[in-house]
């Protein structure tokens, strides 16, 4: 699991499509995390919260690590990893420009 730096403004890995964006200063947002604003640490986080469960099921000893990791971001274990799977956002992709049917 890498968790890549793309740039000063970015965070990444090749394990998962969710991203870190810095928004100013050390405040990140995470495409998981909808809504909140955190620190550049608790981006590298959420981001390896993110790749952890990206491609399987956690097993008992990840979910140990799940669950002091999730702490620093007030969540529990159970929680973040159901925000990560539920949370389909690829930020990475620019946005079309179209808007929802729904408004049109």
């Amino acid at each position: 699991m890498a968790i890549e730096v793309v740039s000063a403004s970015m965070m990444t890995s090749d394990m998962t499509s969710h991203i870190a964006r810095c928004v100013g200063g050390d405040r990140w947002v995470v495409s998981w995390l909808p809504g909140r604003t955190l620190t550049g640490q608790q981006a590298v986080t959420a981001m390896t919260i993110a790749s952890t469960v990206a491609d399987h099921q956690p097993s008992d000893s990840e979910w140990a690590l799940l669950d002091g990791l999730a702490l620093g971001l007030g969540l529990t274990a159970r929680e973040a990893v159901g925000m990560v799977l539920s949370e389909n956002h690829d930020l990475r992709r620019p946005p079309t420009g179209r808007r929802p049917r729904s408004l049109e």
